[in-house]
């Protein structure tokens, strides 16, 4: 026993929050390729990858006699987690496509299959009609920072198979420390925002309430059933947009098209009518994540397994309310990217994030599911937004992710307009 004891690790407090039953949360990529799977050649390179010598990957969630989670170390049967289907997921309808039939894959997956406790916390799908990975990890293991720099460390550059991907956030620039300085006009700024933001969120946690509308979810939501859509983007034609805003990031340009498109698809959604109309300006709450470590973007992970390293592996984010506010059509789309600059350049100022990581327990059981999440993942000029949403609140996400597309290419064209005058 007292060997047993002192193998076993306690998980953080994110990591048990994220095992509750209201939230048990489950990270599901997707990874397309060109080739066939060679089955025998993943389970290989599983066998010798990094990620079999972390100990999170390693380890099964237990519980003692109080309730109380740990990590024990135990052996990992590769077989076990890599999990090979051979046939067509749509094998009822052959018209389906790959992307659409791995999409309602993984939908039934984030509500229906929860990852099994007997065995170290992640799976491998391997769907080898559809040449696609799905790889399963619960979130008690890592946040999206850890894992994607486990991931990218696991692979190899398509011109040099001998050096690993270049990580951003990784380098001397990145890696400087931060020499901001910092006026006396900047800190009462920062006092003044955060006591703004902190109390909101207080308020927004114990009573205030959004106005119902097409796109509210209900209680129970993170249980009822899922569909899974993309918006597809050009990187390039959000620089073009954010080059007509003053000091415009890529993230205010993204906000502007979410908040475009949702007031595009509430317009397609909602009741006609006087007696219906939605109100100018309703706002809608989302809540984002954001990364708490001192180094911005990816990890190198030899820090990331370092325990006397600034930037630990883990779940170390906050979160941020980013009210969303409904306009009707007509309404000019760069006036969203600029509101949307306007209110997270004073979000930034705040210390909301590191607030709500403090009170994380209570934050995120009551924001943990919603009937809409969207991820963004940028891959060679292409930046994908996953779309995941309650079927029964939204039941046609190709739509809301036409409307977030149309948003962006209605803003590129006048962005050219106004460059070119």
């Amino acid at each position: 026993m007292e060997e047993t004891a002192e193998r076993d690790q306690p998980l953080t407090p994110a990591g048990r929050l994220f095992l509750q039953p209201g939230m048990d949360q489950v990270i599901n990529c997707a990874i397309a390729v060109d080739s066939p799977l060679d089955v025998d050649a993943i389970k290989a390179e599983v066998r010798s990858s990094i990620m079999l010598k972390h100990p999170r990957f390693c380890s099964l969630m237990v519980r003692d006699s109080c309730g109380r989670e740990h990590w024990r170390k135990t052996q990992v049967d590769v077989d076990r987690h890599v999990i090979v289907r051979h046939h067509p997921l749509s094998d009822l309808d052959p018209s389906i496509s790959d992307e659409d039939a791995v999409n309602d894959f993984i939908a039934d997956l984030s509500v229906s299959s929860p990852l099994p406790t007997d065995k170290p916390l992640w799976e491998i799908h391997l769907l080898t009609a559809h040449k696609t990975l799905v790889f399963r990890v619960h979130h008690a293991l890592g946040d999206g920072i850890s894992l994607m720099s486990m991931l990218l460390s696991c692979c190899r550059r398509a011109d040099d198979p001998a050096q690993r991907p270049t990580i951003g956030g990784v380098g001397s620039a990145s890696a400087a420390p931060n020499r901001r300085r910092w006026s006396v006009l900047a800190l009462v700024k920062v006092v003044w925002f955060t006591l703004i933001y902190v109390l909101e969120f207080v308020l927004r946690v114990l009573w205030l309430k959004d106005k119902t509308t097409a796109v509210s979810g209900g209680d129970g939501v993170e249980l009822w059933p899922r569909r899974l859509a993309s918006a597809r983007f050009r990187l390039d034609d959000m620089k073009i947009v954010k080059r007509v805003v003053a000091d415009a990031t890529i993230n205010d340009v993204l906000f502007g098209i979410i908040s475009c498109g949702l007031s595009r698809y509430l317009d397609i959604r909602s009741p006609k009518g006087k007696d219906h109309a939605l109100p100018e300006g309703l706002r809608m709450t989302g809540v984002a994540m954001v990364n708490l470590r001192s180094q911005a973007g990816l990890q190198d992970m030899s820090k990331l397994m370092n325990s006397n390293s600034g930037s630990q592996w883990g779940n170390k984010f906050g979160m941020l309310l980013l009210p969303v506010y409904y306009h009707r059509g007509g309404s000019d789309p760069i006036q969203f990217v600029k509101r949307a600059k306007a209110m997270i350049d004073k979000k930034k100022l705040s210390l909301e994030a590191p607030f709500s990581y403090k009170i994380g327990d209570l934050i995120m059981s009551l924001f943990g599911a919603k009937a809409i999440t969207m991820h963004m993942v940028s891959y060679a000029g292409i930046a994908d937004l996953q779309i995941l949403v309650a079927k029964e609140i939204i039941p046609d996400p190709k739509v809301l992710a036409k409307c977030f597309e149309d948003a962006l290419l209605e803003m590129k064209e006048i962005a050219e307009a106004a460059s070119k005058s």
